[in-house]
């Protein structure tokens, strides 16, 4: 059976699109524990309007990160016919570790949801596995990580590093320096 959704009214667009803008600027100056309510009274609407677009939390945060999603498969897609498959991979673990380090909590939360299928953000962990996996493959086919190796434990590396580099924020070289690390270790 198929549902079909309704357009919105003009004027739940308008309130959609404030929250989406607010939540964005509250999480990145306050990180992604930034308050609802404030979130909401900022867009000038009523928790409960927030809740009406956002259920949770997660759903919230899984709205506002869909843009740097959607850049992310992408750019996994720009390099799936990389001359130098490891490179490709690499590349792209940087560019998610980049994008984690953007919202304080967001590397949190997404290793949370990575363990909770019917949470909303787990909607950014499925396409970013699939994407990450299809570039894992190519790597190991060219013998350049070991078979070992899963995507799963490269996507909570990569969030892992985030989040050691939110709680060092002095030291903007220690995300790559861990990632170099990680990386000796998935050579075959």
């Amino acid at each position: 059976m198929t549902t079909s959704t309704r357009p919105m009214r003009a004027d739940a667009r308008r309130n959609y699109e404030r929250l989406l803008a607010e939540a964005r600027a509250a999480f990145a100056e306050h990180g992604t524990d930034a308050s609802l309510e404030d979130i909401a009274r900022r867009a000038g609407v009523g928790i409960g309007t927030l809740y009406r677009h956002f259920p949770n939390r997660h759903a919230l945060m899984n709205a506002v990160f869909q843009e740097a999603l959607a850049a992310l498969l992408e750019r996994s897609r720009e390099l799936a016919s990389a001359e130098h498959p490891c490179g490709a991979l690499v590349e792209w673990l940087r560019a998610i570790i980049t994008h984690a380090g953007e919202y304080r909590g967001l590397a949190r939360a997404l290793m949370s949801a990575s363990h909770d299928e019917s949470s909303e953000l787990a909607q950014c962990s499925v396409p970013m596995e699939q994407a990450g996996a299809r570039l894992l493959l190519r790597a190991q086919e060219a013998g350049a990580v070991r078979t070992d190796v899963s995507i799963s434990d490269l996507m909570q590396l990569t969030n892992a590093i985030a989040l050691a580099a939110e709680h060092d924020p002095a030291d903007p070289e220690l995300p790559d320096r861990l990632l170099t690390l990680t990386l000796r270790g998935l050579k075959a």
